[in-house]
């Protein structure tokens, strides 16, 4: 089958491309900025949205879930920093999956994946963004409510992307501030009133459900991959780039930690069944009171709300560039106002259904799942790279392992504790698969090469 350009190439049709096709950037970009961006990624709204469901799955032993994820995304994180280095592309995971294994069967359907795994993403925050939002109300509003709040969270940011998408990128940086600002103002004014039994051995969920859980919640730290994207534009990238992803995930796998630590120490395994959309800012209460509550909860907002912009972004840009090399259909390149608006219409319309008609731990599993097959694929893709990578194929081949085997875990709970979240899981599995089986044949459309 023909090689199709890079997906780089498609990303900007103003970049300024050298004799061999890769577009030229001037870097500007240093590690603290790339660190920034990882972080960005990861504690976004994430752990906002899927803490409750970790307490639910793991009881006191949620801190040894987070780290159990947290090594998956170590092991990950260490073929991404190879891979960028080698092959940096605004196009990241689908550039190295193409690089590694051509086009095919296997390929598409892990790219068109990840375009539907970051529709979960956005269902999840959006989801989170209605948890949070309701609490500011009382109790005897309109059970509709939440999902009113849910589609506000996502018809208002598709406006942003279609009229000026620049109003929240312009104030990321600040927002993130904020939030790990008040992380740590949560873990700080917390650790006193923790019930070190709460968080003993005993109270801890069976080895599995650990794992499970830990696999549950690995969407809070898929963000980290988002470095890779910005490869072209980091200074010394050979020396930077494996820096930022191995201290951007460090980080925030002890920040989670610590924040988990917090909240199954100090809320009462009654109020996390009661409040598990929203335990994080029951975690602020001990300490902080109903103001601490509050000032969560408006993180949150500010979390999920700048979260669900940058994936509407990305996502729909994601369906332009897939949509340019002939695998999604060919109304998502067609361009309105210099934007990629069929793209955010239809990127918004997907997560809307998807963020109310479907629970938000059946959607973390989803996501979590989702990631963990296409980051399965890319340690697949440093180890076959190896000798162009100078990758270590042991620990590709161990990141690998952890994904599969988590995968496994997670599956094997999930139909147990939540098989209608399974066949969601499944669900979307065989739909990338069939597209990718059927769309090319009676599209008539060719990959471009």
């Amino acid at each position: 089958m023909n090689e199709k350009k890079p997906l780089a190439e498609t990303l900007s049709s103003d970049a300024t491309t050298g004799g061999t096709g890769a577009i030229q950037v001037t870097p500007q970009i240093g590690l603290l900025g790339a660190v920034a961006i990882g972080i960005g990624g990861m504690v976004g709204g994430g752990i906002f949205a899927v803490l409750g469901t970790a307490v639910a799955f793991a009881h006191g032993g949620t801190p040894v879930s987070f780290l159990f994820s947290g090594i998956v995304a170590l092991l990950t994180a260490y073929s991404y920093a190879k891979l960028s280095v080698t092959y940096p592309s605004q196009g990241g995971t689908v550039i190295y999956i193409n690089q590694a294994f051509g086009v095919d069967l296997l390929t598409g359907t892990v790219n068109f994946m990840l375009w539907l795994s970051y529709l979960v993403t956005l269902a999840l925050y959006a989801s989170a963004f209605g948890s949070y939002g309701a609490t500011f109300f009382t109790d005897s509003l309109s059970p509709w409510l939440k999902h009113i709040i849910i589609s506000i969270g996502i018809i208002l940011p598709t406006l942003i992307n279609l009229f000026n998408a620049d109003i929240v990128s312009k104030a990321e940086t600040y927002i993130v501030g904020v939030k790990i600002a008040l992380l740590a103002v949560v873990v700080v004014a917390g650790a006193r009133y923790v019930d070190v039994q709460r968080v003993s051995p005993a109270n801890w969920s069976d080895p599995l459900s650990l794992i499970a859980a830990g696999m549950v919640i690995f969407v809070a730290y898929e963000g980290f991959e988002l470095i890779s994207n910005t490869a072209q534009e980091v200074k010394d990238p050979e020396r930077t780039l494996p820096r930022a992803f191995f201290g951007s995930v460090i980080f925030v796998v002890i920040l989670y930690i610590l924040v988990a630590l917090v909240t199954v120490g100090t809320v009462s395994p009654d109020k996390v069944a009661e409040a598990k959309d929203y335990v994080l800012a029951e975690a602020a209460k001990p300490a902080l009171g109903h103001t601490g509550f509050m000032l969560v909860a408006v993180a949150a907002l500010l979390a999920t709300f700048s979260a669900i912009n940058a994936t509407i972004y990305g996502n729909a840009r994601l369906g332009f560039s897939l949509a340019k090399d002939g695998e999604l259909p060919e109304f998502l390149e067609r361009k309105a106002w210099a934007r990629p608006v069929y793209g955010v219409l239809l990127t918004a319309g997907l997560s809307l259904l998807l963020a109310n008609l479907v629970d938000l731990t059946a959607i973390a599993i989803m996501g979590s799942a989702g990631f963990l097959i296409i980051f399965a694929v890319v340690n697949a893709a440093n180890v076959k790279l190896a000798a162009e990578t100078g990758g270590n194929r042991f620990i590709s081949s161990l990141g690998f392992l952890a994904c599969v085997g988590a995968l496994a875990a997670l599956i094997y709970h999930t139909a147990e504790d939540n098989a209608h979240a399974l066949w969601v899981v499944l669900g979307m599995t065989v739909v990338s698969f069939l597209f990718e089986l059927v769309y090319p044949r009676f599209s008539g459309r060719k990959l471009r090469v």
